[in-house]
Order: C-alpha cells, then structure tokens, then sequence
C-alpha cells in the first residue's frame, strides 16, 4: 500500500507550488512559519506526517534563507517520522559553483547537497542543473527534469522559417545541439571570453546566421550579460531575428534593463523563480504541470524518462 502523498512549500515558491498541487490534484499541505524579531524563523507542520511521503518545494536562489528554509522543512519532516522527504527544488541555488576553478575556493554546489542529505532529503527533484554533474554530489536519488520538451513544444508553436538553434557558450553546445536535432534546425555556437565573473570580454560565433530566425538556448539568465551580447552579435553577422529562452529567469542587476534594450525579440523563461518586475520583453512558461506529473509518477513508482527530450 503506497503512503499518503502530502506537498508543503517554503514561502519564496508559495505560489509555483500551488499550481503543482492544482495539477497533482490535492490540496496543499499546511506550513506555519514563525519568524522572530532578530530575522530568525522556525517553520512547523500544522498537521501530520507520519509514515507519509512529503514533497518540500522551494527554490533556492539568493538569500541564502531560500535554502535554509528548504534544510529546516526536511529536518522538521524527518523529526515528524515522515516516510519519504523529497526535496523539490525548480531552480538549485549555487550550482554554478560546481568545481574548484581557482586555489582556495568552496565547492558550493557539493555543500548544498551534502547539506539537503544530512538535513534528511531522502530524494531530489530539480530541474536544469547548470551542470549535470551536480547529480554526482548526492548519495540519494536525483530526478534531473528538462525544460526543452516544454519550449520545443513553444518553439514549433511559433512556425518560424529557417529557424536556427544558438548557444550562448562553448558550455551549451550539447543542448543547442539536442534542440537542433529535435527541430530540424542548424546549430551555431558563440565562443566568448570573460575578463571575470559576469563581464565578456569578447564574443565571435561559430557558424552562419545569415537570414534565420535565431533562437538563443541556455539554462539561465542572470545579468543578461552574455545574452545581450550575443544577440548584439548575431543581429550583426545578419540574423532576420533573435529570439532567447532559458530556463531560470535569475535577472539580477541590470538584467531587465539590458534586455528591454536590447537586439532580443523577446525572452522565454519559466516560473521556477518568482518574478519581481514586469517586462515587455519577457514571458513566462510554467514547469507545474510537468513537476506535478512527475512527482506523481516517483510517488506511484512510475518511470519518469517518457517526459524529457534531453
């Protein structure tokens, strides 16, 4: 007999999580959280969990509170003798720190998970990893979600002529080149240098452009920085248009301003992080229903590979 599936949330994914249990089909589980005057905070769970199979979802970008939250959820659930404690994280905070690249620096992405085990996440569902390795950090099952098979589905929505597939980076060529492949499409790469983090020295593109409709593929989007540029760019050596999507609309800093200013048609993301700010530019696709199906299918222990392209 399968336990009872119960899905709760941190406060900064409240409103993602809400439309997963819509698509999941129960309601949301009940989660108060006491905040004290100094900024500390303590959640409890308002109602039982025992022997039951909890979903915690909350993403974990900046403040570090985001993450922090998610470890107290899952230690609160381990403390109530839940049976099953996934942590579902839309967006991984601190991925892109998934390696030493310098002397003396933290390997941030591998505390975070040796953090989510010790904390009692018995499971990870996440989406996009900026670097697939990450998988590797943890000692328990990782469901790793795609978003391509929802903004392929977006892409051929739009019956663009002569579409194009571009990555931003050398770091992307795998997946413009899984997209390409899945639309028929040619696959150009943009080769750039980085005088320090979040500043491009120079970009060149390998491939032709010349009349395509160009679709600038990446996980993120943070200062807008290399994509900006990159669309710059290929508008220069003649694309007929360019059009970004990515997965996790980060947007820090001068994001929104570069990208209302900038040569991009407009720029997909999804809702795995909560938006801010309005712009004309940019559209949001939800992940709830494909979150919702494939928590499902970990629950009754269904496979999950039928949903993803890459």
């Amino acid at each position: 007999m399968l336990p009872e599936a119960k899905i709760f949330a941190g406060r900064h994914t409240m409103d993602l999580a809400k439309k997963i249990a819509g698509q999941y089909g129960i309601p949301m589980g009940n989660v108060k959280i006491t905040e004290f005057s100094d900024g500390e905070f303590c959640p409890s769970f308002e109602e039982t969990v025992r022997g039951n199979r909890v979903f915690l979802i909350q993403s974990t970008n900046p403040p570090a509170d985001n993450l922090m939250e998610l470890l107290m959820l899952c230690d609160a659930a381990k403390r109530a003798s839940a049976k099953h404690i996934t942590a579902v994280m839309p967006y991984f905070g601190l991925a892109r720190q998934d390696r030493k690249d310098k002397p003396r620096v933290p390997v941030g992405a591998k505390l975070a998970a040796k953090m989510l085990m010790a904390a009692g996440a018995t499971r990870v569902m996440t989406m996009d990893l900026h670097a697939d390795q990450i998988q590797g950090f943890f000692e328990v099952p990782v469901d790793h979600l795609y978003s391509s098979a929802l903004f392929i589905r977006d892409i051929e929505g739009m019956k663009l002529d002569n579409p194009c597939i571009a990555s931003p980076d050398m770091g992307g060529a795998k997946r413009a080149h899984a997209y390409g492949s899945k639309l028929e499409a040619d696959v150009v790469v943009c080769y750039k240098e980085r005088k320090k983090a979040n500043v491009i020295d120079k970009m060149t593109v390998i491939g032709d452009v010349d009349g395509k409709n160009v679709i600038l593929v990446d996980d993120m989007v943070d200062t807008g920085g290399t994509l900006c540029k990159a669309a710059e760019m290929l508008k220069e050596k003649g694309a007929k248009t360019v059009r970004a999507y990515c997965t996790h609309g980060v947007l820090s800093g001068p994001a929104h301003e570069r990208i209302a200013n900038s040569a991009l048609e407009e720029l997909v993301i999804t809702d795995t992080i909560p938006q801010t700010q309005e712009n004309p530019k940019i559209r949001v696709i939800s992940v709830a229903e494909m979150f919702a199906q494939v928590m499902k299918n970990v629950h009754h222990h269904e496979s999950i590979s039928g949903h993803f392209i890459m």
